[in-house]
């Protein structure tokens, strides 16, 4: 029987959980230095007493940059066995998370299926599935049917959730004052939104902020504050709305870390390339140090079909600037639910993306698998640059379409090949074109 609530609370008092011991071996980091981020917060390890099947996974200070795969059901597209097979292709690939955003009929069997059997991360946004679960309207549900919500998925297994906690009367009044171009995109901002101007009431998720981390610390479930005013396209970036809330995020991480619950902090949206950086350093000042869980940043508007890029793009500078986890983006994204060739090109681009920042950042042994293709490459030895390919299968595919005549070559520059020239100097060998067999 564990002497402790959460990672955090043992941490406080000095306990090396065993969670801590797995993240210790990934991670390249002592058990006291990873022991003290914990207990300051500056790391969250998400993991619900419930999960039985995760791999546990540090996101934070001195953490490899983690990536998250959305995935779940629509009115629109409601076949489970194609998202459970979404869900094995970002466990192939190496997500260290999967949120479940399903948002139509009875998700609990899908979501306790996931929790079964993912060593990944479960995230959900318990807004989501609130008129689904509650088979109620918006206008009719109560403060107290949203917390049970939050209950339900904390038994479940769930290991962070998003609470749009921070949009309230204050910050929607910073909304309101200053006009937007594309006004709330979230959608469970929208939801909260939508129910606050119609009853008149405070955001449940605020106004009963110490309920629902109650719940939360009682299945060691982390916090992710949800950005409901995260900018939607690139001119609404770093306003009065978006501000304003990361502020009410900053005092409501506090509140967590005093009762010993995990938080993760959510970031923009849509932000030109320019601000990211800028971005990256007010969200760590306002909200202390917690670990920063951004959304892209998609750095332009105009590229529907390749938003992946454009969000790959933003998240390697934001992710080298100080953001610790990124959620995926797949080039269906602004336009329908993606496929599952879309969830790949969404977690390789995403991947991509976390690495590059993790080699800017120095973590460590981040190099280890490039210094190892540049000596594959080097060799010009195909099935070592294949075993160590981010995606084998691709490349594999792709240098078997048009093979070489000579093997020690690719069908692009053949016995031109500059590493195969330079090899045959450097060895004594002679290099003549055209007699060469």
């Amino acid at each position: 029987m564990r002497n402790y609530s959460t990672q955090m609370e043992a941490a406080k008092k000095g306990i090396i959980t065993p969670e801590m011991k797995i993240v210790t071996q990934k991670e390249y980091i002592s058990e006291q230095e990873l022991c003290g981020l914990v207990a300051k917060g500056e790391v969250c390890i998400p993991c619900n007493i419930n999960h039985k099947s995760i791999s546990p996974e540090g996101i934070g200070t001195k953490m490899r940059t983690k990536i998250n795969v959305n995935l779940g059901i629509s009115g629109d597209c409601n076949n489970y066995d194609n998202e459970m097979k979404k869900v094995d292709m970002a466990i192939k690939y190496g997500a260290e998370a999967i949120m479940d955003l399903s948002n139509y009929g009875k998700t609990n069997t899908f979501r306790t299926q996931l929790i079964e059997k993912s060593p990944a991360m479960i995230g959900t946004v318990p807004m989501y599935d609130a008129i689904g679960y509650l088979e109620k309207d918006l206008l009719e549900i109560t403060a107290e049917d949203f917390l049970k919500v939050v209950r339900a998925h904390a038994e479940n297994g769930v290991d962070f959730m998003t609470i749009h906690a921070g949009i309230n009367k204050r910050t929607i009044e910073a909304f309101m004052r200053d006009k937007r171009k594309m006004n709330i995109v979230s959608r469970g901002g929208s939801l909260l939104f939508a129910w606050i101007m119609m009853t008149g009431n405070e955001n449940p998720f605020y106004e009963y902020y110490d309920d629902v981390l109650d719940i939360l610390r009682e299945y060691d479930v982390t916090i992710s504050l949800g950005d409901a005013l995260r900018p939607g396209c690139i001119n609404d970036s770093t306003d009065a709305g978006q501000i304003c809330e990361l502020i009410e995020l900053g005092a409501l991480t506090e509140r967590a870390w005093a009762k010993d619950v995990q938080v993760m902090v959510e970031g923009p949206g849509h932000m030109a390339m320019n601000e990211i950086a800028a971005n990256m350093k007010l969200q760590k000042r306002i909200c202390h140090n917690a670990p920063f869980y951004v959304l892209g940043p998609l750095v332009t508007d105009i590229a529907p079909g390749y938003d992946h890029i454009t969000s790959a793009i933003g998240g390697a500078i934001a992710a080298a600037s100080g953001a610790d986890f990124l959620c995926y983006v797949t080039p269906a994204e602004h336009l329908r639910l993606p496929d599952i060739d879309d969830v790949k090109e969404g977690i390789m681009a995403s991947k991509i993306a976390a690495h590059a920042a993790d080699i800017s950042k120095g973590v460590p042994h981040a190099t280890d698998a490039d210094n190892a293709m540049a000596e594959a490459r080097h060799e010009v030895d195909w099935e070592k640059i294949f075993s160590i390919a981010i995606d084998p299968d691709k490349a594999r595919a792709y240098f078997e379409s048009t093979p070489p005549s000579d093997r020690h070559t690719c069908s692009m520059c053949g016995k031109m090949c500059a590493v195969r020239t330079t090899n045959k100097i450097l060895n004594g060998e002679k290099v003549d074109f055209c007699t060469e067999k």
